[in-house]
């Protein structure tokens, strides 16, 4: 016993819990070391004192499991001690103990913070996880996944209450996949839709794995699950516009070529319409583009309603649309387009109290399997323009012989190969205007066929056929070297021009250096001079886009995005491309003033921009009512007639001493 003594009070001496018995007072009568330790005064020194007046916090009465903050040894510093004091045998004694649990308290609070922040960013992220014991068949979910869910916190939910929350059709999905999971051990992941509260559904991502025990039982599941609505319902509108005409809301070119391609891919016959506007171009001039717009949609109503189910009607630009009619041959089909031209033509088109009539030229070209859908559709081109040709408002089925009309269009090429060798290509320059004070900022430079033959062709009429041959590679470096020129002999830094890019120019791997190395010899100002490729063109030579890019930006120059959201094709490649700015597609400024989805999309659109430090201008500005509600979204640059013209370059610079000219663009400009 005595050896067991001396083990006692080795152990108590050398303890770093503290020991101390006092009377029913509180006076100590024996402490071991640590308890002094604890309290911050030597045991011997203790001993007679009254232990509650050297601890404050500490009780005086038998109790266990209590917690109080003591003062440290060092000023600022603090430890928790957890006190229990017990009566011992005889009821005239108490003993203390007192046990310094400052790491496991801090460890618990910060177990605390790091848990309130888990679930902090869970919200913020709306994101939750869950845990389920396959055992007992419990559940255990988050708070802000039950939050989500629509839930209070802490709510018991098991697997059969969340499976009835999720949409009908998602459920044996979900059952299948954890019933794999659970089959071969590994991870899985399913989306799913969940009904929250009335009329309100979500969608929700999830990852999770299987946990097993050493038999290779599953025992447990965990996982995570994200709320994606936000994401699932953008990525479902930005598909929809991707695909669809915004003017019209039917199907675009990319969505009419692919069904196109699909019914050729699959063995599938039919016939293609290709159907074009008579002299819709005079309705835009005279009535004005609301007017156009007006039409255009009511004639794809007109169309929509004489076609059957399965026969895809599609918008493919301007004034184009085509019908894709499967399983008709072409003398069926262009019975079908003649049905269509003679519902056009009795469309009455009111404007103005006048009322007038349009008229449809229509290509029809059968097609089999093993066949292209370019070429499908090129050969209902050469119909349409045999339409054209013969007198406008007629049919005509596709016919070997109209490749005679392709060297009509050959004949265009030369044109504009002897007016670039004779110098009868001029440039013609459009302000992009402030909108708030309309001072000009720059100019883009736009090109213009005069050599003097008729007919007078326009860049609708040439630039197609140029960039069908490497002519349009010789034009381009004409152009910018004609801008490099023009900036030398007019230096000062106000005067900036924009100049186009053609898709085909995109591939010239000496582009870049050419007009680079010009620029660098001339001395002008990188920043004077500005790169415009297409959304199209650059989506369509994604690589090529992005090496110009990154060469003009090397040097200081601009290089802007034109067109820009026409498909939104190029939202998920313009994190890659290294450019300064945007360019709004007109169709979406055309109607922005007219309570149409265009104001939504623009604010879409000037968001994109702000988030990746780009420049903004809006292309078609045509009335001061588009200005107002342009400046009203934040859109600070424009340009478009109401802002000026296209004016021949000569006319907006002074004589060659470095100064603009000091006339503005107004509105007067945008009806001269």
């Amino acid at each position: 016993m005595a050896d067991h003594g001396a083990v006692h009070n080795h152990v108590l001496r050398w303890a770093d819990v503290g020991f101390g018995v006092t009377d029913l007072h509180g006076k100590l009568s024996w402490a071991n070391p640590a308890l002094g330790t604890l309290i911050g005064v030597p045991a011997d020194q203790a001993l007679g004192r009254s232990l509650p007046a050297l601890l404050p916090g500490a009780p005086e009465t038998p109790q266990t499991g209590l917690v109080v903050q003591a003062a440290g040894q060092d000023d600022g510093e603090h430890r928790w001690l957890e006190i229990s004091c017990t009566a011992l045998p005889g009821g005239d004694q108490l003993l203390y103990r007192i046990m310094d649990i400052t790491s496991w308290r801090d460890r618990e609070l910060e177990a605390t913070q790091q848990a309130n922040a888990l679930r902090r960013a869970q919200v913020l992220g709306r994101m939750g996880n869950w845990e389920w014991d396959i055992t007992t068949d419990r559940v255990l979910w988050s708070d802000a996944l039950l939050d989500m869910f629509g839930l209070e916190p802490g709510t018991e939910l098991d697997y059969a209450g969340y499976i009835a929350l999720v949409n009908p059709d998602d459920r044996q999905m979900i059952e299948t996949s954890l019933a794999v999971a659970r089959a071969n051990g590994e991870r899985f992941t399913y989306s799913h839709r969940m009904f929250v509260g009335v009329d309100n559904e979500r969608f929700f991502e999830c990852f999770g794995e299987v946990i097993c025990d050493e038999d290779g039982t599953p025992v447990r599941m965990m996982g995570t699950c994200h709320d994606v609505t936000q994401d699932r319902r953008l990525q479902d509108e930005l598909r929809q516009l991707a695909e669809e005409d915004p003017l019209t809301g039917l199907p675009n070119r990319r969505a009419l070529t692919r069904e196109l391609e699909r019914h050729l891919a699959t063995g599938g016959t039919g016939s293609l319409l290709l159907l074009d506007l008579d002299n819709f171009k005079d309705v835009n001039d005279l009535r004005g583009h609301a007017v156009g717009d007006r039409l255009m949609r009511t004639m794809a109503a007109a169309l929509r309603e004489r076609l059957d189910p399965g026969q895809l009607l599609g918008r493919l630009g301007g004034d184009e649309f085509a019908v894709v009619l499967p399983g008709y041959q072409e003398q069926d089909a262009a019975e079908v387009a003649g049905r269509l031209r003679d519902a056009v033509a009795g469309l009455p088109l009111v404007a103005g109290g006048a009322t007038t009539r349009m008229t449809v030229s229509t290509g029809v070209a059968g097609f089999t399997s093993g066949e292209g859908w370019e070429a499908v559709l090129a050969n209902a081109d050469l119909a349409l323009y045999a339409s054209k040709a013969a007198g406008r408002n007629r049919v005509t089925v596709y016919d070997p012989g109209h490749y005679a009309d392709t060297a009509k269009r050959v004949s265009v090429q030369d044109r504009l190969r002897k007016a670039l060798e004779h110098g009868d290509l001029a440039l013609h320059a459009m302000p992009i205007v402030a909108l708030s004070s309309g001072r000009t900022l720059g100019y883009e430079l736009l090109l213009r066929l005069e050599d003097g033959q008729l007919p007078l062709l326009g860049p609708a009429d040439f630039l197609p056929a140029a960039e069908r041959s490497d002519l349009v590679l010789e034009i381009d470096r004409w152009v910018f070297g004609k801008a490099i020129d023009t900036l030398v002999a007019h230096p000062d830094p106000n005067l900036r021009f924009d100049v186009n890019v053609s898709g085909r120019t995109l591939e010239d791997e000496d582009f870049a250096d050419f007009v680079l190395d010009r620029l660098a010899s001339s001395g002008v100002a990188p920043g004077r001079l500005g790169f415009e490729i297409t959304e199209t063109a650059a989506v369509t030579n994604l690589d090529a886009a992005r090496s110009l890019a990154h060469q003009v930006r090397a040097t200081g120059c601009r290089i802007a995005l034109d067109d820009f959201g026409a498909g939104f094709g190029s939202f998920v490649h313009l994190k890659h491309l290294p450019i300064t700015g945007l360019k709004i597609d007109g169709e979406f400024v055309r109607g922005i003033d007219s309570g149409t989805r265009d104001a939504v999309l623009v604010s879409g659109i000037l968001e994109i921009a702000r988030g990746f430090d780009l420049s903004v201008v809006a292309e078609w500005v045509e009335r001061p009512a588009q200005v107002e509600m342009l400046s009203k979204l934040g859109v600070s640059v424009g340009q478009g007639f109401h802002l000026g013209k296209p004016k021949p370059l000569g006319s907006v610079l002074k004589p060659p001493d470095g100064a603009l000219s000091d006339h503005l663009p107004t509105a007067e400009d945008g009806r001269s």
